[in-house]
């Protein structure tokens, strides 16, 4: 399997998840700032020009909730995914959540082209992001009240997700002394040793 990644895009859940999993991939690294993303070469791979991308055996597989899921799926011994159908069914929430309304509010501070033509427009986005990803994040604080993890006590494809995220927050202006259960959940993330590889393969620091 090849993943076709970024260093600080959410492609780096994909790649945690494959590090908790001890799978056999290969990682293709692109370049955002050379915009190989949107170049030929993987857009014959991936039309959409964002990452991360999978390419299996039986075909491509983009968008990261369909990536995690079928990392969890082809490697059950990491126990990605609870057993339990109501615990299953509250990790696809959380997934749904992060993937279609709080990353979209933080794609709002440097993608505002895609909603938007004029330049005014882009700052009134970029200036509503901080409060935004608050609001989220407010909601996101009371899912971990039973903590350590976004299910409780069960680790699972939840936990990989919100912590991408979360390392965004600061650069979004929301402090994650703000939301301590999550700061919390971010810490506890980064003693994990797939999270510590997954960095390492980016070359990325541990305190993300």
């Amino acid at each position: 399997m090849k993943l076709f990644y970024a260093p600080g895009t959410i492609a780096m859940a994909s790649l945690i998840a494959f590090c908790e999993a001890n799978a056999k991939f290969e990682t293709i690294r692109l370049n955002f700032y050379e915009k190989e993303q949107t170049k030929q070469n993987y857009l014959s791979i991936n039309p959409k020009g964002r990452v991360p991308a999978l390419v299996t055996d039986q075909g491509i597989i983009t968008e990261t909730p369909a990536i995690l899921t079928y990392v969890a799926h082809t490697h059950p011994d990491a126990k990605l995914i609870p057993n339990d159908p109501f615990k299953c069914a509250k990790m696809n929430e959380i997934l749904c959540y992060l993937a279609s309304t709080v990353h979209v509010n933080h794609a709002h501070k440097m993608r505002g082209h895609r909603w938007a033509n004029k330049t005014s427009s882009f700052e009134d986005m970029t200036a509503k992001v901080a409060e935004n990803m608050a609001e989220n994040f407010k909601l996101i604080e009371e899912t971990l009240q039973q903590g350590p993890w976004v299910l409780g006590d069960e680790y699972s494809l939840a936990d990989i997700h919100l912590y991408i995220i979360t390392s965004w927050l600061e650069g979004d202006g929301v402090p994650r002394s703000t939301v301590p259960n999550v700061k919390a959940h971010f810490a506890a993330m980064n003693t994990r040793a797939a999270v510590q590889k997954a960095l390492e393969i980016a070359g990325e620091s541990k305190s993300y």
